[in-house]
């Protein structure tokens, strides 16, 4: 086998040169079919629907479910192009190897630096959300909020740090326990409006969109603005593509994780908006109140607001191990595409990129520390830089699968077994979508026309990144042994500029 075919050959067979329960980047395969499928509810089911659905319900009343349902189907759209990239190569880098292969080094550490920015952000939030949530309680009353952010921080690195599988256990069981909260809920709202009992006095139905306002009480402009917000609850649904490379058979378990999301949206998000919307009049639901306290809380049912508590606290810990899991994996490719520091390609005896994770854990500890000095300010403050690098990440993935897609129309790459629907007309609405959005983001006066008037520092900042690391793979050849691996190097990417017709562009 001549070299270059060697180069290519660490994408398309990496089950020829390394162990049966490794992957070709050196990750266990260690997650199977039960734990994909919790990660791929979880991830489309966090805080944004059990805490921010009464703030939204407040500015925008029962058009909620048709925002939630827009944007979940955009983003189901988004996901079934990630599942075809999946398809032609499941690993571990995602989105970020997608964006070298087909964009080059420079759309690759962009890729991944937004990603990396994004979850920074949201596991900063995700900490406070935590220490908050807590606080609840009365005896954790008196513990200093920092305090408690810390200890959740300590709690989840090391589950992360131990294995992808103990990852994949605490995954699974925070989203059954999201999973049930909602099941609970359709039981007792569908059993109320079934049998037209009254809550609180006032008797669920139809009626209560009709005669308070309509589908769209505000207008439809505070609906298209709140869909930066509705997309940003959608945030993680992509990490099934991180996961899948450490799946023990990805081309089984992705496509039916996968197309289990949208009726997953449908009836978590606009199901249950819906049903929210016909049990009590819209304007019964407050920021800072999850709605379902807000309903059951009126229906009479004591203790409420401890369990749904815990259920957000649930969620926010999920995100938070779901953001430490993905952006060690994406920072550990970043390294090996020479686009971040070097450091971040080590790898714990686990197989786990503990570099990589333990940098991002250092981000989150000056979350801590914003805990401890601006303790009321910084839940808002970070929450909608955020956004932007959710929806650049989305955007990098469509590109990437218009790109596969040339390739097999052209005959250099053999189709795959889950190709994106529609396209490439339903990958271009998708992307004109999301580009929408930020367009939309801009008229969201103060915080959202301030994150776009950040994005020329946040590409000042990208640019002097890519000038200091200058963008260039280690020179590791992909016959290295998983010691050398699992030490200081890794497999370079592969040279695109080879000549084998069926595999480049």
């Amino acid at each position: 086998m001549q070299h270059g075919e060697e180069k290519l050959s660490f994408f398309k067979e990496p089950v020829q040169k390394y162990p049966a329960h490794k992957s070709a980047e050196g990750y266990h395969l260690a997650l199977d079919k039960r734990q994909i499928q919790m990660i791929s509810i979880g991830g489309a089911i966090g805080t944004g629907l059990f805490l921010g659905a009464g703030s939204r319900l407040q500015a925008v009343g029962p058009a909620l479910a048709v925002v939630y349902l827009v944007c979940g189907i955009f983003a189901f759209l988004m996901l079934r192009a990630l599942g075809e990239l999946v398809m032609y190569r499941p690993t571990s880098g995602s989105f970020v190897s997608y964006a070298q292969e087909f964009l080059g080094p420079r759309a690759s550490y962009m890729a991944g630096a937004l990603s990396f920015f994004s979850w920074a952000m949201t596991g900063i939030v995700d900490i406070t959300a935590v220490a908050l949530y807590m606080h609840y309680w009365g005896v954790f009353a008196a513990v200093p909020q920092w305090v408690m952010a810390l200890m959740a921080l300590v709690v989840i690195t090391t589950m992360n740090l131990v294995g992808v599988k103990w990852f994949g256990e605490m995954e699974f069981w925070f989203s059954l326990i999201k999973v049930a909260a909602l099941i609970a809920f359709f039981a007792v709202g569908s059993i109320v409006l079934g049998m037209h009992t009254p809550v609180a006095g006032v008797m669920p139905g139809f009626s209560l969109v009709t005669e308070h306002g309509g589908l769209f009480p505000h207008g439809v402009m505070p609906a298209l603005t709140l869909m930066q917000g509705v997309v940003f609850a959608y945030f993680g649904i992509e990490m099934i593509g991180t996961a899948a490379g450490e799946c023990q058979n990805p081309r089984e378990v992705v496509p039916a994780a996968i197309n289990n999301v949208i009726w997953r949206i449908a009836i978590f998000y606009v199901g249950t908006v819906t049903l929210l919307v016909l049990l009590l009049p819209w304007s019964s639901y407050q920021a800072g109140v999850s709605p379902f306290v807000t309903f059951f809380s009126r229906l009479g049912v004591p203790g409420m607001g401890g369990i749904m508590n815990l259920v957000v606290l649930t969620a926010a810990l999920s995100s938070l191990n779901s953001g430490l899991y993905s952006t060690g994996r994406v920072l550990r490719t970043m390294a090996l595409d020479g686009a971040a520091p070097r450091y971040l390609v080590r790898m714990n005896r686990q197989s786990v990129p503990s570099a990589a994770i333990l940098t991002t854990v250092a981000i989150y500890l000056v979350g801590v520390g914003l805990n401890y000095f601006l303790p009321a300010q910084i839940f808002e403050i970070v929450l909608n830089m955020a956004s932007l690098g959710v929806i650049s990440t989305w955007c990098f993935i469509l590109v990437c699968q218009m790109k596969l897609r040339q390739a097999i129309v052209a005959g250099r790459i053999a189709p795959t077994s889950f190709a994106m629907p529609g396209a490439p007309y339903t990958t271009w609405a998708t992307l004109v979508f999301f580009l929408g959005i930020l367009a939309l983001m801009a008229f969201d006066y103060p915080t959202g026309t301030y994150s776009i008037a950040a994005v020329p520092v946040l590409a000042l900042l990208l640019v002097v990144g890519w000038k200091l690391m200058g963008g260039r793979p280690l020179p590791i050849e992909p016959q290295t042994e998983f010691s050398a691996i699992l030490t200081d190097a890794a497999p370079s990417r592969p040279d695109l500029s080879a000549t084998d017709g069926e595999h480049t562009l």
